[in-house]
């Protein structure tokens, strides 16, 4: 029963809250979706720590090759030979997300309580937030392609739901919109991965497709022909598959969606950068790793689009303003970073990152929204400055975060923050896949973690360190507020929204430390904790352990230099951003309009479906259809009618006239036809 409630608590509290919320009001809304996630969170961490710390799941069967736990809920889907059962897959893999989504989700809820506290419509934003987790957890918990496809559109339907949550305001619809009609174009691969699998594997179902992938080794690698080529059908499946993971995941190319995001509540951007949306992607890989292990070229194309991502979301955050922006881009690049491990194959480094991220990036999302409470709605870094006397906590939680982000750390020891083990395991994994990829993968994330650390402490000075720069507003007749600015009125958080961030703190804390010998370092380890839910390539773990001394402190000397830079850029030389702005205005720019990705789209794609769509509405339907064709029959049937109107005077000896030229008619006609005539 415990997994039973661990996913369907959420529901419930969804569906309470936003069938009932108008009947109960907002504050019981609010505790009851709150109070039903906190428990989820707990029984999760209840499964998980047998799995890392006792004799492994309660419950789990071995199937060979496999510990899994499998509750079903009910028969689904029965067309033919197939039979669809809603069944709870629960092996370690899953009982790690179902920790990450949970507790991420009920740290959220709780802060939500004080961030949201003077909506009007905070009921509803409760719902949306619970359902979003639920289909999460639909995902995570998936048996099959299907089960996994209905939790992918729940989460893409969620977040639809919560970036648009104020849809008064044009520009949230707008990235609303947006975040949906990307989702589709990955979709679109995502569903014809799935169907491509069922042609070729013949099974639905992961145990079954796992099975027919082992048989390939005997039968040889099938192939599907396309026009004049004959092309190994799994590539085809992985890059169809990977196509949904890089909208998910906003990788680079589908990637426009995701800063988009931040026109959602503070918490909302939290939970989709933490925990559930953005996570999809990479945990699908994960799950699908023996699929992907039969087709080197779709794993290639994972590195070299994970590291051109976690490269391009950094160079963009360099200049972005924005304090949930640049934080937004940080996800951006940290999902590159977790799928450059995916495609080197060690899939636990990138598992590993998911978990050790999910801390620390949700606590940096939540300070930040804590900033912004202060600071009465400010947003833009430039209008800040010299809060860390204004609100210490919030400070201190930040910097926890963004050492953690940073990967702060000492290597070879022991010490450092939870992204420290976690990243520097994805940049060992990368060098040791060698070759011209590996290298190119390494250099990009090497060179990612100089960047990271640059826009993380450029952050962290804009935003606390400093003198405060708000400029003085004026009201609509001109005259400025002397009475107190937003730095002046600044406070700190009610401590509904502080206690979430202590616990993420400890999160990015200890999260590396802790569960480093589990996820990476040996290969026993990692062999005995996963149980068989992901592939374990041996040869790459070892290898990354056995990298060059100087490879393992790379990551951290980049660190370090970001740190030096920002610090000579924002506290010593205040004045030299904006002479280097002033200096290189196009490469400015094109950094701050995020490489023109958005314009591009905008002349491919957007300009010509309107168009078409314009040619199809006024050419067609309205030219063609209304003025030619319906419009001409239009045109006889109303001279018919006006001509027939004309017979309707409404005089009574008209139709008496009229009557008896028929009566005359009929008798006529009579007559000639009896041949009387």
């Amino acid at each position: 029963m415990i997994i039973q409630a661990i996913v369907f608590l959420p529901l419930i509290g969804a569906l309470i809250a936003g069938l009932l919320g108008r009947s109960i009001g907002h504050r019981p809304s609010e505790f009851i979706t709150t109070g039903l996630l906190i428990v989820a969170a707990v029984l999760s961490w209840v499964v998980f720590i047998p799995v890392a710390f006792g004799d492994g799941l309660a419950g789990a069967v071995g199937d060979g090759n496999a510990a899994v736990l499998k509750i079903e809920v009910m028969r689904w889907i029965q067309v033919g030979d197939m039979d669809l059962r809603w069944i709870l897959r629960v092996d370690t893999l899953t009982a790690i997300m179902l920790v990450v989504v949970n507790t991420v989700s009920a740290l959220v809820h709780v802060y939500s309580i004080g961030y949201m506290n003077e909506d009007p419509h905070r009921a509803r934003f409760f719902a949306y937030l619970s359902l979003f987790t639920f289909a999460m957890l639909m995902l995570v918990t998936a048996d099959n392609f299907l089960q996994m496809f209905f939790g992918w559109e729940g989460v893409g339907l969620a977040s639809y739901l919560l970036i648009g949550f104020w849809y008064t305001k044009p520009s949230a619809s707008a990235a609303a919109m947006k975040a949906f009609v990307v989702n589709r174009v990955g979709d679109f691969g995502f569903l014809l991965g799935i169907f491509g699998s069922f042609l070729v594997l013949g099974q639905i179902g992961f145990d079954g497709a796992f099975a027919a992938v082992d048989e390939f080794a005997n039968s040889g690698m099938p192939t599907i022909q396309f026009l004049a080529w004959n092309v190994d059908a799994m590539t085809v499946i992985c890059l169809l598959l990977f196509m949904g993971a890089m909208g998910k995941s906003a990788q680079f190319l589908l990637h426009t969606w995701l800063p988009d995001a931040m026109e959602g509540p503070t918490p909302v951007s939290a939970l989709i950068h933490a925990a559930t949306m953005v996570t999809a992607g990479v945990f699908m890989v994960a799950r699908l790793s023996p699929l992907f292990e039969t087709s080197p070229f779709a794993l290639n194309v994972i590195i070299v689009i994970g590291a051109i991502t976690a490269f391009f979301a950094a160079t963009v955050g360099l200049v972005q303003n924005d304090i949930k922006r640049v934080i937004a881009y940080s996800t951006c690049s940290q999902l590159g970073y977790m799928f450059v491990a995916l495609g080197a194959g060690a899939y636990s480094a990138g598992v590993f990152h998911l978990f050790t991220h999910a801390f620390f990036k949700a606590l940096l999302f939540l300070g930040a929204g804590s900033v912004i409470h202060a600071m009465h709605h400010e947003q833009d870094m430039r209008n800040m400055g010299g809060l860390r006397k204004k609100i210490p906590i919030t400070y201190a939680m930040m910097m926890i975060g963004t050492l953690a982000l940073t990967g702060v750390g000492i290597p070879g020891t022991n010490f450092g923050f939870a992204g420290f083990f976690s990243k520097d395991a994805i940049i060992e994994s990368a060098y040791a896949f060698g070759g011209n990829i590996g290298s190119f993968a390494f250099w990009m994330l090497v060179i990612a973690a100089l960047f990271t650390s640059f826009y993380s402490w450029r952050l962290v000075h804009l935003t606390f360190h400093g003198s405060p720069r708000e400029p003085q507003h004026a009201d609509d007749h001109g005259h400025h507020d002397h009475h107190g600015s937003a730095y002046d009125n600044a406070h700190e958080s009610p401590n509904v929204m502080l206690v979430p961030l202590y616990v993420l703190a400890v999160g990015a804390v200890l999260a590396g430390v802790v569960f480093y010998g589990m996820f990476f370092h040996d290969v026993e380890h990692i062999e005995h904790f996963f149980a068989g839910s992901i592939f374990v390539d041996h040869q790459i773990i070892e290898d990354a352990h056995h990298v060059p001394t100087w490879v393992k402190w790379s990551a951290t000397v980049s660190m370090v230099l970001g740190l030096v830079a920002a610090w000579y850029m924002y506290i010593r030389r205040p004045d030299m951003p904006g002479r280097l702005a002033a200096s290189n205005p196009g490469l400015y720019q094109f950094l701050l309009n995020k490489w023109y990705f958005d314009e591009l789209y905008n002349t491919i794609f957007v300009r010509p479906a309107l168009w078409i769509g314009n040619a199809i509405w006024k050419g067609f339907d309205d030219w063609l259809v209304d003025d030619k064709i319906a419009g001409g029959l239009g045109r006889r049937v109303q001279n018919v009618t006006s001509w027939m109107v004309k017979l309707q005077s409404g005089y009574l000896y008209h139709y008496a006239f009229a009557m008896l030229i028929g009566i005359a008619a009929l008798l006529t006609w009579a007559i000639t036809a009896g041949g009387l005539l």
